[in-house]
């Protein structure tokens, strides 16, 4: 497992019985986690006065109980090993969320290492983030240099990624803020021979489009990715792919990249669990998985 712990921002307190305790900044949440299935004791007393706890429904969705009353946002960052810090708008939001998985830094890392590494060399990197949320990504590889075109089907996320642009000092970065449901997105992007050296997708497990269609990860994500290999330009530097689907397994994704940018360029393939440290625990907790495509000899 590739593990996010250089936040000091940011900390994971404990996790038992299908939650996990949190610090983001100076304020401890408690939030549902469907990965935590064990029933361990629990070791910190911040549990019962956490500033925030967030209670799913039996009906379905959930909703957040405060101790005390919360800004409506509040900020953390995070230190990039180039020198740049990040920083994010956090809130909590009506379906538990706080507009930032603190586990994708391991990614920011590995992208922004290879992002810099061909810059250095003399050439532009461009980059396609898809899925792409409140914009971690994004902020990661124009922080390296890259120019990114930053794609969310959700106006009201990608405010919320321009708004940490600015909050990091990015804003005169190049980046394409587009509102746009993203396999149509790459299609006319494909007709209009717009081409990305990198390509970052982090797809929801489950979702409706424009027009109620029906997204299932496990149904689409080969389609998908095999038509993203559509704007690759003919010397890619990399391809990564995020899942929090539970059923989806790092094998799996690193078999569907193999099978589609993997044929086409020459590059290695590989795949893992990404979590975060536990400070009361022995073991990491596990947030996801990652597949990355990385162009070489």
């Amino acid at each position: 497992m590739r593990i996010a712990d250089r936040w000091t921002d940011y900390r994971l307190i404990d996790c038992s019985c299908s939650e996990k305790l949190e610090y983001w900044g100076r304020y401890s949440l408690v939030r549902p986690d469907p990965q935590v299935i064990w029933k361990t004791e629990k070791k910190s007393p911040v549990w019962d006065k956490a500033d925030g706890h967030y209670y799913r429904s039996d009906k379905g969705g959930g909703q957040w109980s405060f101790a005390k009353k919360l800004p409506e946002s509040w900020q953390i960052s995070y230190e990039m090993g180039i020198g740049e810090k990040l920083v994010f708008n956090i809130r909590p939001t009506g379906f538990k969320h706080t507009g930032l998985f603190p586990e994708q830094a391991v990614n920011w890392e590995f992208t922004s290492e290879l992002i810099r590494k061909r810059i250095s060399e003399g050439r532009e990197v461009n980059v396609l983030n898809l899925f792409a949320y409140t914009g971690g990504a994004t902020l990661a590889c124009a922080a390296a240099g890259a120019s990114v075109c930053h794609v969310d089907a959700s106006k009201g996320m990608v405010q919320w990624a321009r708004d940490n642009a600015a909050s990091s000092g990015l804003s005169d970065r190049p980046v394409r803020w587009i509102v746009d449901d993203c396999e149509k997105f790459v299609a006319r992007e494909i007709k209009r021979g717009r081409k990305y050296d990198a390509v970052i997708m982090d797809p929801p497990s489950y979702g409706r489009g424009p027009n109620q269609e029906v997204w299932k990860l496990e149904d689409c994500i080969y389609d998908l990715v095999k038509l993203c290999t559509g704007v690759l330009s003919d010397d890619p530097l990399f391809f990564l792919l995020n899942s929090y689907t539970t059923g989806l397994s790092p094998s799996v994704m690193a078999y569907i990249i193999g099978e589609t940018v993997g044929e086409k360029y020459r590059g290695t393939v590989s795949a893992d669990d990404i979590g975060l440290p536990v400070e009361t625990g022995k073991y990491a907790l596990p947030c996801g998985s990652t597949a990355i495509f990385v162009a070489g000899k």
